[in-house]
């Protein structure tokens, strides 16, 4: 069989990986004397290192972070009062095996976005599903859906996920009803999924932020009866004229 009759079965097989090393493999058989179970171990290895890599590029997009660093990225000597550790434990991803919530809380400019989307992205690197949204894209895109099939398809997104990254709660004040939306999030995934919230407002002005404070109670009740919240505090990476960790920086 020819080397391109081989090339065109890998590619109906969809074996793009293995096709697209094919060339190589052989030539490093040759050279190397390696028989046809060496051979084909190699060629197998890089069709499965192409999928892994296809598959991250997948959960990447699916993720949607902005302006994405990763932990080793960040600049921990400007804020020396965050502890580096406990981030590091966060990116373990054991909050996310135990359905555990996370609040990060704290002034505008902080780290918060940064961070949170560096543990999102470790999630993925474990195999977790991970979405990232400001709180103003998970509002405005379940508003946006009138039908209800519709609309339960979007809630699907938010609550099948492994964990789900809600950015700049409190930036500004969010439309009308919006707290109902949260709260059938963070209500219908207690206990089973983790979600990640970054707020630069103290909790007790969430009221007002979402225009209804017994739906803001009943949020917080919820969301904070099994989670770790994590108070930011310090200089701001914008103030100070120093880059930005993330595209926020919240």
């Amino acid at each position: 069989m020819s080397i391109d009759n081989i090339r065109t079965q890998l590619k109906q097989l969809r074996l793009s990986g293995a096709s697209t090393a094919l060339d190589l493999r052989l030539q490093e058989a040759r050279a190397n004397c390696l028989d046809h179970a060496q051979f084909l171990e190699i060629l197998m290895q890089d069709e499965l290192l192409n999928r892994s890599n296809n598959k991250m590029k997948a959960a990447l997009r699916l993720a949607g972070f902005r302006g994405l660093k990763p932990l080793s990225d960040f600049d921990w000597q400007f804020n020396p009062n965050l502890d580096r550790r406990t981030f590091y434990e966060l990116a373990g991803g054991d909050f996310v095996r135990k359905g555990t919530n996370v609040l990060f809380v704290g002034p505008s400019g902080t780290g918060k976005t940064c961070l949170a989307q560096a543990i999102g992205y470790e999630g993925l690197k474990l195999g977790f599903s991970v979405i990232y949204r400001s709180i103003f894209d998970v509002v405005g895109s379940l508003q946006r859906f009138n039908a209800l099939s519709d609309r339960n398809a979007e809630f699907d997104r938010y609550l099948k996920t492994d964990l789900l990254l809600i950015d700049d709660m409190g930036l500004k004040q969010l439309p009308e009803k919006s707290g109902e939306l949260l709260f059938e999030i963070i209500f219908r995934r207690h206990g089973l999924k983790s979600t990640l919230m970054t707020s630069n407002r103290p909790l007790e002005e969430w009221g007002k932020l979402i225009r209804d404070v017994p739906t803001a109670g009943a949020i917080l009740d919820r969301f904070l009866e099994q989670s770790l919240v994590i108070r930011f505090k310090g200089r701001s990476y914008r103030l100070a004229g120093t880059p930005e960790p993330a595209a926020t920086g919240h």
